[in-house]
């Protein structure tokens, strides 16, 4: 798979440091051009606690104001086949997003704030068009950037722009954008920019990496789009954008199942395997065979007395719930461990995850005693957790 997936405990650390380095780079560039970075409220407006508290929240970017420079036109083709452009959509307010068409990591956090943000202004969303431009130097045909819109439940809501190489790179120049391969693997500035009627720059946004706020990531959206479009329309959702607390492995947590009318309690008391994933998964793996390959390591742990196998689905950034459900029952075999769903957000992110799908092995006493990111053969994994209890 071609995308940045930094492994092991060290994951959240290389994660986080590699998008502050690319955060300043891309600010450094946006300066030069004259552009503001700051993400306190704008000069005279006076900060209020709710403000003050965004500000505090580490998950969330409050955007960097661009000064209403004109945007670069983009020419390039959509998930159709159909040649684009940015200046054709003179009249309504802009969201573009850099997305990898092969992400599994913040892409789909991305995907999934815009798509709210539209959705929260009601009939008033109309004017405001989703465009995507793919940051995936190896996978840039039409039919990839098809294929992500399907999984995430995009292809008609959006437009998810593609070219030659040559013309990604031209596109990737003028907005600053960084894509960096090493070892085959892929990072890319995880930029959003919300650009006027007028065809000018207003905002940039840089997602991050925490599954909890996507929801107050669209809400932030929402608000700079109302404010850009006439009469200012009614944003439909004032949640509180103050940080989230995450549920960790030392939490007690009841989750929804998937599969059945049950609660999947997750938290000390019991070790645990512990397998988040998400459905798009099916466009870069084979996630039928995946999922049904837990019932193999379920009966090995329950031969062998290893910690039993519960999956996460990461739903905050699915379609809907019930996509999920559909999903699983149509694998053709009954899963034989339970399937969560965590509809916020605030499990992944109490768990560390930063990939799609990640494993987490949780001791009695509520501690993270070995993580992976990606699939296992289940002789593989069955072993790697041996090994992790032993010690």
């Amino acid at each position: 798979m071609k995308t940045f997936r930094p492994r092991g405990a060290l994951a959240a650390a290389a994660t986080l440091s590699v998008l502050t380095v690319l955060a300043a780079c891309l600010a450094a560039c946006l300066a030069g051009c004259g552009a503001s970075t700051s993400s306190g409220p704008p000069a005279g407006m006076q900060a209020n606690p709710a403000s003050s508290a965004a500000e505090m929240n580490p998950n969330l970017d409050l955007g960097s104001s661009l000064g209403g420079q004109p945007a670069p036109d983009i020419k390039l083709v959509n998930q159709f086949g159909q040649p684009m452009s940015l200046s054709q959509f003179r009249g309504k307010v802009v969201m573009l997003g850099f997305e990898d068409s092969e992400c599994t990591t913040v892409c789909p956090l991305t995907t999934q704030s815009m798509l709210q943000a539209k959705l929260l202004l009601g009939a008033a969303g109309d004017q405001v068009q989703l465009l995507g431009v793919d940051a995936n130097p190896t996978a840039t045909s039409v039919a990839d950037v098809l294929a992500y819109s399907q999984a995430h439940g995009m292809v008609n809501q959006w437009d998810f722009l593609t070219g030659s190489l040559a013309q990604l790179k031209a596109v990737w120049g003028a907005y600053h954008i960084a894509v960096q391969i090493e070892k085959g693997q892929i990072d890319h500035t995880p930029a959003l920019f919300v650009i006027d009627r007028s065809g000018r720059e207003q905002k940039l946004y840089l997602t991050q990496m925490a599954y909890s706020s996507v929801g107050q990531s669209a809400q932030v959206l929402a608000d700079e789009l109302s404010s850009l479009l006439p009469g200012h329309p009614h944003v439909a959702s004032q949640e509180s954008l103050a940080s989230i607390t995450a549920q960790g492995p030392s939490d007690h947590v009841a989750l929804s199942s998937a599969t059945s009318d049950a609660k999947v309690v997750l938290g000390p008391g019991a070790p645990r395997l512990v397998m988040f994933f998400a459905t798009w998964l099916s466009e870069v793996s084979d996630l039928k065979s995946e999922l049904i390959d837990g019932n193999a390591y379920a009966a090995a742990a329950r031969k062998d007395g290893l910690p039993p196998l519960v999956a996460v689905d990461e739903t905050v950034v699915e379609a809907s719930a019930q996509t999920v459900r559909t999903y699983l029952g149509r694998l053709g075999a009954p899963l034989s461990y339970p399937v969560a769903l965590d509809t916020t957000g605030r499990v992944a992110d109490g768990y560390g995850v930063q990939d799609q799908p990640w494993l987490a092995l949780v001791s009695a006493s509520g501690k993270i005693i070995w993580a992976h990111d990606g699939w296992l053969a289940v002789p593989v994994l069955t072993a790697a957790v041996q090994q992790a209890v032993q010690h």
